[in-house]
Parts: structure tokens; sequence; C-alpha cells
């Protein structure tokens, strides 16, 4: 895209959306302006629908001038429409975790739909604008949102752009096509420029949406809190309300709360957070370690480590009232463990084999990404490696790899990001391929999982 045509006019939409109406912050991305001209407030937002020019703007599919009928449909009276719309915003400006020129200058409209008390289905629309803000939060947890190296890769991505031949340069946009394959690697930091964009547009709503923590709907709440997680740089605006809400009688609310504070660096708020171990209910227990392991570390404390080990070998039933990792509790309590360092390393691994036959699909996988990074932490194994050559602790997750085929599937499928994950660190691909492998075969290369990017 020319700098003077679609490109140029999304750099003012997305940039001016996301700064919302802070000068400064407008200031330091160049002064970039609204579509219409004025900075807008969250509040009449809706009115300047019609003034953003969508059809110039792309989503998955093309053109996105289907995006502000979809929008306005969110307010409709007919449940039937406004789920029908919802799911259609899900697979055009967040598609499969994608963003897109789109996404970002759809947000702010989506921002005033949920502070409006009027209109309905308002935490769906929360959820909605977390997934645009941070994709899927199996990629971050047990972190943060990793919000510095995303600026980084965006402010190569925006050059990476401008960079680009522009569309209708006469060749049917062969040229632009071919630059973008020759990208390779590097085109990640394109997607990290929408990605942001659409981060920053959320980002500027903190405040609103902090405010939804004391609206009398729990699952408004619970949604409000979850989006809250993933804005360090806004900790000093969130973390305040997000300690009230840990003291909410609604036990998904509090649970949710207690997360976010961990990861949004609460370190204010420590002292709170331990008070809730004591908590007769079991998911804001497990919320309290969670939090305790990113904030404090190492120097959590057995307390934590011992609620953290008995959710990771325990049930795999999921908590659905809980958002992160779509509520694997006991997938995210395995993850945590990797935040408490050396002391502890043999017991948790310990339980991740043990839970490793009694799942599969996502949780699964949540499970083996942990497992796997314990015992090969150097990475893929080199071609040819036998499986005498691997040390102990390799060994023993290969074997329960090989003993465990149902762990590698998905609805009784082989599932393709699992044997993606294995098939990356080197190892065979298939659960017939490990067993022949642990028997003294010889090894495969992993080529599907190399194949997935896994």
């Amino acid at each position: 895209m020319a700098a003077g045509g679609c490109w140029g006019r999304f750099l003012a939409v997305a940039t001016a959306h996301a700064v919302g109406c802070d000068s400064a912050r407008t200031a330091r991305l160049g002064g970039a302006v609204s579509v219409s001209g004025a900075c807008h407030s969250l509040r009449g937002m809706l009115e300047g629908l019609g003034a953003v020019d969508w059809a110039a703007l792309e989503h998955a599919y093309g053109s996105a001038g289907d995006v502000p009928e979809l929008i306005r449909a969110l307010r409709d009276r007919d449940p039937e429409v406004r789920n029908r719309a919802l799911w259609q915003l899900w697979g055009n400006i967040y598609h499969q975790g994608s963003r897109f020129q789109a996404s970002a200058a759809a947000v702010p409209f989506l921002l005033e739909l949920v502070v409006d008390p009027a209109t309905p289905g308002r935490s769906e629309i929360v959820r909605l604008l977390a997934a645009l803000a941070i994709g899927y939060d199996e990629a971050w947890v047990p972190g943060a949102f990793p919000v510095a190296a995303y600026r980084t890769d965006a402010a190569a991505g925006e050059q990476l752009l401008r960079a680009a031949p522009p569309v209708g340069a006469g060749d049917g946009g062969v040229a632009r096509r071919a630059y973008f394959e020759s990208l390779a690697v590097d085109d990640n930091r394109v997607g990290a420029f929408f990605e942001l964009a659409a981060y920053d547009a959320v980002r500027a709503g903190v405040a609103q949406v902090g405010a939804l923590l004391a609206d009398e709907a729990p699952a408004l709440r619970v949604a409000a809190a979850y989006a809250l997680a993933w804005f360090p740089e806004e900790a000093a605006v969130s973390v305040p309300v997000l300690g009230r809400a840990v003291a909410d009688s609604d036990p998904a609310v509090a649970t949710t709360a207690l997360v976010a504070v961990g990861l949004v660096g609460g370190a204010n708020e420590t002292h709170l957070v331990e008070s809730m171990l004591g908590d007769p209910r079991v998911s804001v227990r497990w919320a309290a370690a969670v939090a305790l392991a990113s904030l404090r570390g190492p120097a959590a404390g057995p307390g934590v480590a011992a609620e953290l080990l008995a959710w990771s070998g325990g049930s795999s039933q999921p908590h659905l009232e809980v958002p992160f990792l779509d509520g694997d509790l006991a997938g995210y309590a395995s993850r945590a463990l990797l935040q408490l360092g050396q002391a502890h390393e043999d017991a948790s691994f310990a339980a991740l084999l043990a839970r490793l036959p009694r799942v599969s699909g996502t949780e699964a996988l949540a499970v083996a990404q942990v497992a796997m990074r314990r015992a090969f932490p150097a990475g893929p194994v080199p071609e040819g490696t036998l499986f005498a050559a691997l040390d102990r602790r390799q060994q023993r997750l290969v074997e329960v790899l090989a003993g465990s085929p149902a762990t590698w599937t998905s609805n009784g499928l082989l599932f393709g990001n699992f044997i993606g994950l294995v098939g990356w660190y080197g190892l065979p691909d298939d659960p017939e391929g490990m067993r022949a492998y642990v028997a003294g075969g010889e090894p495969t290369s992993g080529r599907l999982g190399r194949r997935l990017g896994q």
C-alpha cells in the first residue's frame, strides 16, 4: 500500500484510535489524527462509525466494509442477530488469533458498547476485546504479555510495510506478494504491527474496563478482570481496582482478579494475595498460588509450591468459569511451577509426567509444553540422536509419550499442535514412531512438527 493510499489511511485510523484522546501519546506516534478530524471520546463514538473508510481497511476475508453493521448489530434486540454478529467479528477482525487493519479501528467502538449498560452481552464483547489485544493467552501464561518486545517488532514491521510495493501497481499484486514472501522470518514483525495496534487500542480503554469491576453482573466482572491482566504499562490504573476485586464474593471474580494481579505485576498487593492462600474456596487458593509464583518466583515459598503441585498432578476437569487457558487450572499450575526455579524441579517434573497420560487435546498440549521445556532446555535434539543417548529425564518423558497414545489426540484424532510440538524437538512425531524409538529404532527427525513450525 502506498503511504498516501489505503496503507496511509490505515496508519491514520489505527494510530489515532489506539491513542484515544491522549495528546502526548498522539505526539509520540507522529501526530496521527482520527478520521473525523477530531479526537473522539469513548462517548458518542458509534456515530463515528460512518466516518471510518472501512472499505479501505482489511480483515481476514478482505474489505472490512461489513464491520460497522456488525458492530451496530451488537445492540440489536434479537439475541440471534447479536450472536451472529459477534461470531462474525470473531471470524473476521480476530481470525484464529490473527489481527488485521480493521481490528484496531473496531476497538474504540466496541469499548463504547461495553461501557454502556444498555448494551446486552457486554461480557462477551469484553472477551473479544481481550483477544484482540493479546491473541490466545496460551502463548503467554504463566508470564506477562511481552509488550516491550512487541513494540520493538512492531516498529520494524511498520518499516517493512511502508517499503512494500503499492497495491494496484499494474501487476495484479504479484510484486507485493513476492515482497512479503521474501521477508521469511521477518514477516512476524508485520503481524506484530497489526497486533500492537489492536493492543494499544484496547489499552486506551483500561480505565473504562476497570470500572466494569463494579458492575452487578459477575460474568462482566470476570471478563473485565481477565482483560486487565495483560497491560503492565497500565498497572497504576488496573492494580487498585483488581486489588478490590480480589475480595469479591463471587469466587470466579476473585480468582480471575488474583491471577490478573500477578500477571500485571501488582507487587504492592503481595500481602493481600498471600492472605488468599488460606481461602476456603479451592479456585481462589489456586489463583493465589499462581499469582505469587508470578510475583515472587523462587521466593514464593513451600506453600505455593505445594498448592501448584497438587493442582498439577490432580484432576484435569476444566473450571470454565475461569477464563485463563479456558479454565484449565491444572495446566496453568503446571506452567506456573516453571517460575519457582530449581528447588521444586524434580517434584514438579514428576507431577507433569503423572498427569500426561490422563489428558488429551489442549490440556495435554499445556502439560507437554512445560515438560518439554524442562526435559529439553537446549531445544531440539541433534538429528540422529538415539534414545540411549538421551539423559534420564528426557528418556522418562519420551517413555510416557510412547505409552500414552491418547495424549496425542483431540476428539479422537491426532492433534496437529501436539505432534507439531513433539516434532519440533526432533523426536518422532506420532505415537507409533515414538514406541519404535524407545525400543531402539532409528530416530525420525520430527519432520511434520518442523513443517508446522511449532
